[in-house]
């Protein structure tokens, strides 16, 4: 356990802060709209900017504001920002404002198409503390317009990042790896290292989330379409092997082990929450099961997190298939198999992903976890098998 003369740091997944006296609300994501100016192929989540239905929907001014108040007085201090593309409401920045008069840090996730000369003197005036997060869809018109399909996305995207440049306010880029600009990663991450504030190489998205709320079939199988290959994944993932086997001993030595037969084995819930555009608030952003968001119009976030996230948190699975498999397998942490995923992929929180299932065995294998022929679930002797692979030299 790290110390100084100052603090201890502990784990938040090793720590149970609703057992307090006080409880705890360390970082809080607030999804402020789901709608966005792109229409991107493989988005979970958008719905199209002039949605009046769901705008209508959308939580007020003032019940943001609300919610902010009272995370402080539970010891916030980061919020996310996020989308849809949050900058989109017209009020994103008397609530940006009102965040850091509240001592916040504010994290905004954005595809930065709305950042313009009024927006950098903004967060110039009044710096967020976080970096911004941009994803980024393409180094060429065509293949980022294919991806957001809106025209003019690219050109508004770029001068956004080109304002944040010159004006020196601290962001990083992420990617979205598809079938138009999977090419052009080698681009990407050669104009990523100019930017002053990427300390590693950008993080990408390639095994996409379905629609968390379950409204779009279509979608669905659409963005099934786009998703890479577990093989083809791997080659991404192992790009730099070295650097892929350092970070993947770090990552098994702390974090690899069967879950049990409790469904939330990850740090949701934790010491953090997320609150949707309409006021729900979950443990997850992407877990929308109808037993896992409580209404904060009827519900505080001070009992919410002393009496419903709790209860989520105790959540077991009944389901034999998972309990037979998921259970026991000790790739759990390197696969993503979730509550959240089984919500997108099958409607429950304890059903089997087997995309993610493939994902995880063959990274597995590629390390020497398990062998060709068998099933993670299968193995006993999981902890000697990550000793030795974590004390293995490199060749």
């Amino acid at each position: 356990m790290p110390t100084s003369n100052y603090v201890t740091k502990i784990s938040a997944n090793k720590t149970s802060f609703w057992k307090n006296s006080k409880p705890f609300l360390g970082r809080l994501d607030m999804e402020i709209t789901e709608r966005c100016n792109n229409n991107c192929i493989h988005c979970c989540i958008n719905l199209p900017v002039n949605d009046l239905q769901a705008k209508k929907k959308e939580l007020s001014t003032q019940e943001i504001k609300n919610i902010l108040k009272e995370a402080v007085s539970l010891g916030c201090m980061t919020v996310r920002f996020t989308g849809g593309e949050p900058l989109l409401r017209e009020d994103f920045e008397e609530l940006y404002v009102f965040a850091r008069k509240q001592g916040l840090k504010v994290l905004v996730f954005t595809n930065a198409t709305l950042i313009d000369e009024h927006m950098v003197d903004l967060f110039t005036a009044i710096p967020p503390l976080e970096k911004i997060e941009i994803t980024v869809y393409g180094m060429k018109k065509n293949s980022y317009e294919s991806v957001t399909r809106i025209s003019g996305s690219f050109e508004a995207a770029w001068k956004g990042i080109k304002l944040l440049l010159e004006r020196k306010i601290p962001f990083v880029v992420k990617g979205a790896l598809l079938p138009d600009n999977k090419e052009e990663i080698a681009e990407f991450e050669k104009w990523a290292a100019t930017i002053p504030w990427m300390d590693r190489p950008p993080s990408y998205s390639m095994f996409f989330d379905l629609r968390c709320r379950r409204d779009n079939i279509d979608k669905n199988r659409h963005i099934k379409n786009l998703r890479f290959s577990a093989k083809d994944g791997l080659k991404i993932l192992t790009r730099r092997k070295d650097k892929y086997i350092k970070k993947m001993k770090e990552f098994c030595s702390k974090f690899m082990h069967p879950p049990g037969d409790k469904l939330f084995s990850c740090g949701a819930g934790c010491g953090g929450g997320c609150v949707d555009a309409y006021g729900y608030f979950q443990p997850c952003m992407m877990v929308r099961h109808p037993d896992c968001i409580c209404d904060l119009k009827t519900v505080s976030l001070k009992n919410a997190l002393t009496d419903f996230f709790p209860k989520i948190r105790e959540m077991k699975s009944e389901n034999l298939d998972y309990l037979g498999r998921c259970a026991k397998c000790f790739l759990k942490g390197l696969c993503e198999q979730c509550p959240a995923k089984s919500w997108m992929e099958h409607g429950t929180l304890d059903t089997s992903v087997e995309y993610l299932c493939e994902i995880a065995h063959i990274q597995a294998r590629y390390m020497g976890l398990i062998k060709d022929d068998e099933k993670a679930w299968e193995v006993n002797n999981w902890k000697e098998r990550i000793k030795n692979f974590c004390e293995k030299e490199a060749l």
